[in-house]
């Protein structure tokens, strides 16, 4: 069984969870899976993947867990007392075979606060069943050689110590086990420049920081919630910050693009938020326009802090960190490249939210590649309402 905690997800599914417990108890939603990776088959795995999810859905929260999660300076205790009795409902997830080559069809539907927690061990499953069906002696070795240049990129750079990196790579590991090592290596050989996982059950496991605030599917559910679709954005980070009063305050960038982004956040959201985080376009471009977009609002950039986490390797981080030394505070989340570096081309797999209350909801990214939307005429107005250039 590679699913054998509840925990074993990525943080903000948590704190977006208990907003909509608070705030959109009613919502329903549709997911949809797809894998950008080209040449995969993965059709004859799919009762494999099924038999995994099957045991997914059994799955309880233990009291040690509740505990933990209560611990949270932020989980409050009725969110802890509906998930006593929460387990994710098998009848609203299907798996197919595709009707194109290789393809898997994964959708889940039914109540945003039923579903929200499928999508990071659901994709975890497809990567570790592809994985131990296609790698039957994994290079572990290779993996640790390369795990070990990593580590030492930070710690022979004298002006790197005040760099700090996070593991986000729950979804794309290459297995459990990988995953659990390379926590472990990154603690015991990084130390201060560790500073946690977005993983809770490791988090608890290992005596970790837990990370994570928002992903775009929060906002993306906005655009059916809120009261009018230009406001949405604002309309998510005035309902995220009434729920958290202050807490989780780093705000996701890229649901509409930069500079729709930049338009709405402004002097109040400046001051409210502790930082953004940064997760497509290029990270050297929006890091400038984010500080320069601080300073026209009269905030001090270097109280702030950017988060950068989209296709991050410790190479491209390190500029980063130099880029924007003392300019700001800089936090770094690095996912496939820690969990699945073993020499492997990783599974580039994603699920995510399309509909919520029956209507469309889409990402425009700034990595046009990671836009996805099943509807292309809302798609289309979307673009309009927030003025961002046709591809």
């Amino acid at each position: 069984m590679i699913i054998t905690s509840l925990l074993d997800t990525d943080l903000y599914k948590f704190t977006m969870m208990q907003v909509v417990l608070h705030q959109f108890p009613a919502a329903q939603v549709q997911y949809k899976y797809k894998c950008r990776t080209q040449g995969v088959d993965l059709q004859p795995y799919v009762d494999e993947i099924r038999d995994e999810v099957r045991q997914l859905c059994a799955l309880r929260f233990t009291d040690e867990e509740l505990d933990y999660l209560g611990s949270m300076r932020f989980i409050k205790s009725d969110f802890v007392d509906f998930l006593r009795l929460f387990h994710l409902p098998e009848r609203c997830i299907s798996i197919e075979k595709s009707a194109s080559p290789g393809e898997l069809d994964i959708m889940v539907e039914g109540p945003w606060l039923h579903t929200i927690l499928f999508e990071i061990p659901v994709l975890s499953i497809v990567n570790e069943v592809y994985f131990r069906n296609t790698q039957l002696a994994p290079a572990y070795e290779e993996g640790r050689a390369r795990l070990q240049s990593k580590v030492q990129l930070v710690r022979n750079d004298p002006d790197l110590k005040e760099f700090r990196v996070a593991d986000y790579g729950t979804r794309r590991r290459f297995s459990k086990r990988w995953h659990e090592e390379v926590m472990v290596t990154l603690r015991d050989t990084l130390k201060e420049n560790f500073a946690g996982t977005s993983n809770v059950y490791f988090a608890m496991k290992h005596g970790l920081t837990p990370l994570g605030t928002m992903a775009h599917e929060y906002l993306q559910a906005c655009q059916a919630l809120g009261p009018r679709l230009r406001d949405s954005q604002t309309y998510g980070f005035e309902v995220w910050a009434r729920e958290y009063r202050g807490d989780l305050g780093i705000a996701l960038s890229d649901v509409y693009g930069m500079s729709a982004f930049l338009r709405d956040f402004d002097m109040y959201f400046c001051k409210l938020f502790d930082g953004a985080r940064h997760d497509s376009g290029d990270p050297f471009q929006w890091g400038e326009r984010l500080i320069a977009h601080y300073r026209q609002n009269r905030v001090d950039p270097r109280t702030k802090t950017l988060v950068f986490s989209d296709g991050l390797t410790f190479p491209l981080a390190i500029e980063l960190a130099k880029r924007f030394a003392g300019r700001c505070i800089t936090a770094f989340g690095i996912g496939t490249n820690l969990t699945n570096d073993l020499s492997y081309q990783p599974l580039q797999v994603v699920m995510k939210m399309v509909r919520c209350n029956g209507q469309p909801v889409a990402k425009v990214s700034d990595t046009p590649e990671k836009t996805m939307c099943d509807d292309k005429a809302y798609l289309a107005y979307l673009r309009q309402v927030f003025e961002i250039p046709a591809e």
